[in-house]
């Protein structure tokens, strides 16, 4: 039978506007619906930042909430996955919604330079966000920009401050941090299974290299990432007209690799996280 890949949707980052697609969901309503759309073509997990550009302001947290509760009542099962990024906030703000409970939050190890700022992750933060997430029952999944940051989480885990087993995403492609690179990617993919042989992880490509870095890790075993936040664009000159549009892509080059789009069942317990009752949700 052919192995289940887990596909992950970035519905919207902090840096794609209407201005660059039309398509990218920025109101709670547009997120719900976009997440929902997603996760009819094969998405099962959602990774959601929150934005105020065409609302009236409010906290970060009650944004978060709004999103989360509307994500789980029309999508049935689906990951919840939340950013405590840089975007989310500054300092400990950054985990201001992490008592919300999502069933995963975003965890990068380590501090890396994007293109215009340093992503400043100190390592007090670290074990901050850390604590914040093992007391709420949310799930990690370390966001690596480089080797180091592979080394950091398995001590994370090691001292007892993430429980196992990891869940580690690749991320290449962003400019001044690590490139697209196979041989860097292969080694990644190495040196995680020799210091954490039960992690599970993923392959996230920014831009163009979105379906490269999807490519290569359902070839080499792993679960891939796509969507708006990180692409706007199906490919060189048409953009995407949705985040689900972006998720039949993947879903579309499983067959190839003998793979599948993993449920959401699966997904869970891949993930080691929770099944959950789909009894509340709304049907579509």
């Amino acid at each position: 039978m052919s192995t289940p890949c887990i596909i992950s949707v970035a519905i919207t980052g902090s840096l794609p506007k209407k201005k660059d697609n039309p398509a990218v969901p920025i109101t709670v309503a547009e997120q719900v619906e976009s997440t929902h759309a997603a996760y009819e073509a094969g998405a099962a997990l959602v990774h959601l930042h929150v934005r105020n550009d065409d609302e009236t302001p409010t906290s970060s947290a009650d944004r978060f909430a709004l999103v989360l509760d509307g994500i789980r009542r029309h999508c049935p099962g689906i990951i919840t996955q939340v950013s405590t990024g840089g975007r989310s906030g500054a300092g400990r703000e950054r985990g201001g919604m992490l008592h919300l409970r999502p069933d995963m939050a975003s965890l990068a190890s380590g501090s890396v330079n994007f293109p215009t700022r340093v992503y400043d992750n100190a390592p007090d933060l670290v074990d901050w966000l850390a604590a914040e997430m093992k007391t709420y029952g949310v799930k990690p999944e370390i966001e690596a920009f480089d080797l180091s940051m592979i080394f950091q989480a398995v001590a994370l885990e090691n001292a007892g401050k993430i429980e196992g087993p990891l869940h580690v995403q690749f991320v290449m492609g962003i400019k001044n941090a690590m490139p697209v690179d196979r041989e860097v990617f292969e080694f990644y993919v190495r040196t995680l299974a020799r210091l954490a042989p039960d992690a599970t992880w993923t392959g996230a490509g920014i831009g163009k290299e979105q379906l490269t870095l999807a490519k290569w890790s359902l070839e080499l075993g792993g679960h891939c990432r796509t969507g708006l936040e990180d692409n706007v664009r199906l490919d060189r000159d048409t953009l995407a007209p949705s985040n689900a549009a972006l998720v039949k892509q993947v879903t579309g080059l499983c067959d190839a690799y003998g793979r599948r789009p993993a449920t959401v069942d699966e997904a869970r317990r891949m993930l080691r996280l929770p099944a959950v009752d789909a009894s509340t949700a709304i049907a579509a």
